[in-house]
């Protein structure tokens, strides 16, 4: 086991840096492990409506749904709602987006493994199908 913080308690990243180029809306995040040996762990809040661009993982992302209500879809499904306790597997390649409901915000914690493949922008039609 190694110890990120060197025994700080910091996060490992820049701490609550909002995300713009590869999201919509308002969205902020903190790195808890910077991407060591192909993971990152990060903690991310979604304003309502806020919401991740279109985007695979070369091995896969777990979501852990902390606060809030929020969306996740897939290209050939209608996005789901998801909540607090919820636990959310994208398989390797799958492309899918995750966000803040219309109405509510999110935080969860999103275990990325391996490269992401960023994709375009979630449209409003696509994200409003969740509603």
């Amino acid at each position: 086991i190694v110890r990120r913080d060197g025994g700080q308690h910091k996060p490992a990243g820049p701490s609550t840096e909002q995300r713009t180029a590869t999201f919509t809306g308002a969205v902020y995040a903190d790195a808890v492990l910077d991407g060591a040996e192909g993971a990152a762990v990060t903690s991310v809040f979604f304003a309502p409506g806020g919401r991740t661009f279109w985007h695979s993982h070369e091995h896969g992302q777990v979501l852990h749904v902390l606060e809030g209500r929020g969306l996740v879809g897939t290209e050939n499904d209608t996005p789901q709602q998801i909540s607090p306790g919820d636990v959310i597997w994208a398989a390797p390649g799958e492309v899918h987006w995750h966000g803040g409901g219309p109405e509510s915000m999110l935080l969860h914690l999103a275990v990325s493994l391996g490269r992401t493949n960023w994709l375009g922008p979630v449209s409003d039609a696509d994200y409003g199908d969740g509603q």
